[in-house]
């Protein structure tokens, strides 16, 4: 089975290496030269166009910003549609509105192209080690189909339900992660201004019901002063914002996630937008003048 893949961004590269790892036959395209050959390096095949690499694979995973470069590259000029065989399957891993991956998947059902959508949780680190958390959206059959491909990327794999299930489930998780990480700063913000070390609250609650998987990630890497993006705050409100166009849509209010987003919001004019999302502790700091270090 030859796999294509596009999009060779943080986490796509580090992804479609542990499928080369894994052996399988890849054929890549990214439209950076420059990401393409690191992973033609790896034992690639290089794709001109995403017509041409979907012309020689079976199974097209892309991994792509947002709804509309999805829909470029898939239904655009030059796209997926154009060069996918009848039966090939897309997976589009790409964190991206519901209502944007059914409509992918209509017009590739009219070519007899399958496609799930299969967004991932766990940032770069866990792009690296292929232990991503993996959310789908589509067919049974087709999801026990690529399953084995799947878990080479990811410690869990779940089908959550039909096409767009995957994507619902991916907002569902960013408001979790987002909220998580504004109350571990506000609680971080509070120690440091109080005088208590912020290292000792994080070893005396991580044990707790307030411990989480965002506080380890994240605590260690704000006290460090460490916010090189494994996952930017641009592509967290990008998601957040398709939180809130889904949740006002099926008619959900959305309280946190609202003042989450503002708080980011606020960090992108100061120009922080290219940091680690956990660099939403600067909101709070900038508030109560105040660093929280180690």
């Amino acid at each position: 089975m030859k796999i294509g893949f596009i999009g060779l961004g943080i986490m796509g590269r580090p992804m479609s290496k542990n499928l080369l790892k894994a052996g399988y036959e890849l054929v890549i395209y990214d439209r950076n030269k420059w990401k393409r050959d690191e992973v033609i390096k790896e034992g690639a095949e290089e794709g001109t166009s995403p017509k041409d690499v979907a012309s020689r694979s079976d199974v097209i995973i892309t991994m792509l910003p947002n709804s509309p470069q999805v829909k470029e590259v898939v239904l655009g000029n030059g796209g997926v549609i154009e060069g996918a065989k009848e039966g090939s399957i897309l997976i589009d891993m790409s964190s991206i509105a519901p209502l944007a991956s059914r409509e992918v998947s209509e017009k590739l059902a009219e070519k007899k192209i399958r496609m799930m959508d299969a967004p991932v949780s766990g940032g770069e680190p866990k792009a690296i080690d292929g232990t991503l958390s993996i959310m789908v959206g589509g067919e049974e059959r087709d999801f026990e189909q690529c399953l084995p491909i799947l878990k080479t990327m990811g410690s869990s794999a779940v089908l959550c339900g039909e096409i767009g299930a995957g994507n619902v489930t991916k907002l569902a998780n960013q408001i979790m992660v987002a909220v998580n990480i504004a109350g571990m700063s506000e609680a971080l913000v509070l120690a440091a201004k109080s005088g208590v070390s912020p290292e000792k609250v994080y070893n005396a609650v991580r044990g707790g019901l307030a411990g989480s998987t965002v506080l380890d990630a994240k605590a260690p890497l704000i006290m460090d002063r460490k916010f090189d993006p494994g996952f930017r705050i641009d592509l967290h409100i990008k998601d957040l914002g398709n939180v809130i166009e889904t949740g006002h849509g099926v008619g959900v209010p959305l309280p946190l996630t609202s003042s989450v987003m503002e708080m980011f919001q606020a960090l992108k004019v100061d120009g922080l937008g290219s940091e680690d999302h956990g660099a939403l502790v600067k909101f709070y700091e900038k508030l109560s003048h105040i660093e929280v270090t180690r």
